[in-house]
């Protein structure tokens, strides 16, 4: 019954003592949430502490009428989220560790029509090279291109979550395409079937 609601449906149905309402938005948002803060931190346990403690503050905000809708409630979560890591780094002062792991699927995100076996091998053989130099970039370059790659986020969308305009946002993933290239280049990598 609430799935087929509107965030602003379930928010109101949530505020009026519907606890269901708010489990549809947990699971509407719950993947995205974990994706974005284990994309930051790197460490699977400090994102599943940062994960609970953005849905405890989201929760709060919403039982006590806080929440003022201003925009879609998913860039809202997406931004505590986003800050919940940042601040994660800011108390720890430690600095952001760069490493490609398997989780980190980029581009997993390409799409054809009915490719072939063999397609999809040699589509999965350019994709781990290139996933292996996205922690090269610099980090907003590399946030551009997760959210875009990875949560298909228009750039509209990535402006309001980084809090940048949209033309800083296009810039950022220009940037990134432009150094991955230089990458691609000095590397010697073939990134086309062989």
């Amino acid at each position: 019954m609430h799935a087929s609601l509107t965030d602003r449906e379930l928010i109101r149905a949530y505020r009026n003592g519907e606890d269901r309402a708010f489990e549809t938005l947990l699971n509407r948002y719950q993947q995205g949430v974990f994706t974005k803060i284990h994309f930051v931190v790197r460490d699977e346990e400090i994102a599943n502490d940062l994960f609970q403690d953005v849905w405890i503050k989201v929760v709060q905000i919403l039982k006590t009428g806080r929440y003022v809708e201003e925009g879609k409630f998913g860039a809202w979560v997406m931004r505590i989220a986003h800050n919940a890591a940042i601040d994660h780094f800011r108390r720890n002062r430690k600095r952001r560790m760069v490493r490609p792991t398997e989780e980190f699927d980029i581009f997993e995100t390409l799409s054809h029509d009915a490719p072939s076996v063999e397609d999809r091998l040699v589509e999965d053989e350019i994709m781990a090279e290139l996933r292996q130099l996205i922690p090269a970039l610099p980090e907003e370059q590399q946030q551009v291109v997760h959210m875009r790659m990875t949560h298909n986020l228009s750039f509209k969308e990535i402006a309001e979550e980084t809090d940048v305009s949209i033309n800083t946002a296009l810039g950022r993933m220009r940037y990134a395409l432009i150094n991955l290239r230089k990458m691609v280049e000095d590397q010697n990598l073939t990134l086309t079937p062989r």
